[in-house]
């Protein structure tokens, strides 16, 4: 169960810069340069994992694929913006996120494919059986710095 008011301390959020510069950081070298044990680095970071709060993940750079697409989608829906339609935008294959948003868009939603094709997929069949969206608007990624993605099966 998550527990949704977990609060950070100092030695929380130090574990999560050096995890941050390092996912594969062992615990105990990040336990020996905060001064601490590293059972309590273990159990302080299975905590936030646990709680949704940390995601350890490797994470590639979209743009180093040459055929590979990423893009950001803005989406009007013909109802209000709810956690039930971003949780089933969510499950397309190649969204790497769905985000609630002010301004001119509902949602935009992050989508990283292999290719073209699968990119037409996405948006034109799975994106338009999920129902309730009014209108999209796609802005393909020519060029990024500091840009990176998952890489989904």
């Amino acid at each position: 169960m998550k527990d949704k008011t977990l609060v950070l301390d100092d030695i929380d959020r130090k574990i999560i810069e050096e995890l941050q510069d390092n996912g594969r950081e062992s615990y105990k070298n990040i336990a020996r340069k905060l001064g601490v044990s590293d059972g309590t680095v273990r159990l302080r970071t299975e905590r936030m994992v646990k709680n949704d709060y940390l995601r350890i993940s490797a994470s590639v750079n979209p743009l180093y694929f040459e055929n590979s697409l990423i893009a950001m989608v803005g989406i009007n829906l013909e109802g209000r913006a709810n956690r039930e339609i971003m949780e089933k935008i969510a499950t397309v294959s190649g969204v790497q996120s769905v985000i609630n948003v002010s301004g001119r868009y509902d949602l935009l939603v992050e989508v990283f494919v292999p290719s073209r094709n699968a990119f037409r997929q996405c948006l034109v069949d799975d994106l338009s059986n999920i129902g309730g969206i009014k209108s999209t608007e796609t802005f393909m990624f020519l060029d990024a710095v500091g840009k990176w993605a998952e890489h989904k099966k």
